[in-house]
């Protein structure tokens, strides 16, 4: 399966969309980093991902515990195991590559020490807009890290 480059559009304006708003189907325009929303190309599709391992561009980084497919606010809760000392991630949607169903795996466009160095989740917090707005931040500034013309 071909990866995605992070830096092209995964979508394309659609004025029926949104209201009209500028919303584009399939994530944010080109330079642009979604974490709420799952690409289009991602192979999602309100898919029950709940116990699939999770793969980092480096290696596993555990299962996912609880998987939301919430509009503009989707996010992957993984387990880490005993990779983190048993602690859970939580990990905003946009950064899914792509989903392999029939190995069970989701490949997110992240190494595992950006994972590992991501927030503390908090079960309490994940609706919580201040606690979203770190994450989605911290991730966004790992999106812009990756150099122009990566494939992940």
């Amino acid at each position: 399966m071909d990866r995605l480059d992070p830096h092209s559009t995964h979508g394309s304006p659609d004025p029926l969309r949104g209201g009209g708003q500028g919303e584009f189907a399939g994530g944010a325009p080109a330079g642009t980093f979604d974490p709420w929303r799952y690409r289009d190309t991602a192979s999602v599709a309100d898919a029950d991902l709940v116990g699939y391992k999770v793969e980092a561009t480096d290696g596993g980084i555990g299962k996912i515990d609880s998987a939301s497919h919430e509009v503009n606010g989707s996010y992957l809760v993984v387990d880490t195991g005993p990779w983190i000392f048993g602690r859970k991630v939580m990990i905003p949607a946009g950064t899914v590559n792509h989903v392999d169903h029939d190995e069970r795996e989701v490949h997110v466009d992240r190494s595992k020490d950006q994972i590992k160095a991501a927030p503390e989740y908090d079960e309490t917090a994940d609706t919580d807009p201040t606690y979203r707005d770190r994450l989605g931040g911290y991730y966004g500034e790992t999106y812009s890290a990756i150099p122009p013309g990566t494939a992940r």
